[in-house]
């Protein structure tokens, strides 16, 4: 059986800018610059806080979309289908009836990330709830959401660059700030 090559993170990016990751990744200075750039790991740490969460950024900008009924952490879903988070929506049919259901599934490894990045995987995914293609007006919508989108997404793929390259995730639950925790 033939083992599935390594996500390229920074694929779609020019070559250079991939180039300067890796330099810095063989440097070992890549760590340095994203905990200095986000020094804080998140404290959304369940699946009930990480509903919580999802359904204040929905409330907020995109009211008049669809329920969701479920959000959770999906610790296989980096592992079985290479992707950070998925949006699904799951029909049955109910007597006479067509029920439709939308989950949100957040990989695992954004429970120790900076909040910029949680924020940013579940802008995109919440796009999905209005636009179902990677088109313009999918990313218009992420950028009202969250205004800086794609320059954390970048720095978002380059910490999974490090992470490939390592295995050393760089926030944890120590590197929450306490005055954080005591505010949510």
């Amino acid at each position: 059986m033939r083992q599935k090559p390594a996500p390229n993170y920074l694929s779609g990016y020019p070559a250079a800018l991939t180039a300067e990751v890796q330099r810095l990744i063989e440097g070992d200075l890549l760590a340095g610059l994203l905990l200095k750039k986000y020094p804080q790991a998140h404290t959304v740490r369940t699946d009930s806080a990480l509903q919580r969460y999802v359904q204040e950024l929905k409330a907020r900008y995109l009211r008049n979309a669809g329920q969701l009924s479920k959000v959770m952490f999906d610790s296989k879903l980096h592992v079985m289908r290479q992707a950070l988070g998925t949006h699904s929506r799951i029909s049955r049919v109910q007597g006479h009836k067509l029920k439709s259901k939308r989950e949100i599934h957040i990989a695992a490894v954004f429970r120790e990330t900076p909040p910029e990045f949680l924020r940013m995987i579940v802008v995109h995914e919440l796009a999905h709830l209005r636009e179902a293609a990677h088109d313009k007006a999918f990313y218009q919508l992420c950028r009202h959401m969250e205004p800086d989108y794609h320059q954390i997404e970048f720095d978002l793929r380059a910490y999974l660059s490090h992470l490939q390259a390592n295995g050393q995730p760089l926030w944890s639950a120590a590197t929450i700030d306490p005055a954080a925790t005591r505010s949510s």
